[in-house]
């Protein structure tokens, strides 16, 4: 599927050492497996906490249950993997909020060891794993209606990149700003609390530098966008 990506399949995997300095590591997922990293997503429930669990639970469309399942049956597979501990032993813990302080931040190991990110859309999930804050998002096109409703809250040079770009042209530019904003805002832990207008991320198929942060696009199948965010050393 990507080839430039590690692809969590239903083997176990071997993800190795944990990425020091400026490394990372990304992994793919095709979240509609019937098998994740040699563990069944049918019994993935087992191996949550209590909070995914009630997470899962709330999700009222199967699909979008089966993606949850999945994708946090994978994490907690690599992060077991990283960490040397079995997925059900991996136990997580809030980071204080960035914008009030709050023990609703980013998420964490207990203990520390690894930072990480978790993405998913449509039937694709990423993953991304690093020795410092990083942020990982992937993004399906969104309709022209999306467009029309989220240009709006861009920076105002993204708004004017994207509107001055042909109509087919504008789905495209828009996952990819939004895919870098989320990957910014995932790796600070601020979210969407303080709107989309900061940081300026650009719409071109580079991204703007972002001070403090090193931020890429990532290989992607067609019709979705992805980028990564890793804090700078």
């Amino acid at each position: 599927m990507i080839e430039e990506l590690n692809r969590l399949d239903g083997a176990a995997p071997l993800p190795g050492e944990i990425p020091a300095g400026s490394g990372t590591a990304v992994w793919a997922l095709d979240t509609t497996r019937e098998v994740v990293g040699g563990h069944a997503v049918a019994g993935a429930a087992a191996l949550l906490d209590a909070e995914e669990r009630g997470r899962a639970d709330r999700l009222l469309r199967p699909g979008d249950r089966r993606t949850y399942l999945a994708s946090h049956l994978g994490l907690r597979v690599l992060l077991g993997g990283y960490l040397g501990v079995a997925p059900g032993e991996v136990r997580f813990v809030r980071e204080d909020c960035p914008n009030c302080g709050g023990p609703h931040g980013r998420p964490a190991v207990a203990g520390g060891g690894v930072h990480f990110s978790l993405s998913h859309s449509g039937d694709l999930a990423y993953l991304a794993f690093a020795g410092v804050p990083v942020g990982v998002d992937v993004e399906g096109l969104p309709s022209a209606a999306a467009v029309a409703d989220v240009l709006s809250a861009l920076h105002p040079e993204e708004r004017a990149e994207v509107a001055a770009l042909p109509e087919d042209g504008r789905r495209t530019a828009l996952a990819r700003v939004w895919a870098r904003k989320e990957a910014c805002l995932k790796a600070t832990g601020a979210g969407l609390a303080e709107g989309l207008v900061e940081p300026y991320v650009g719409s071109a198929p580079a991204p703007a530098p972002v001070p403090g942060w090193s931020l890429r696009d990532l290989p992607a199948p067609p019709g979705y966008a992805a980028a990564l965010a890793l804090r700078t050393l």
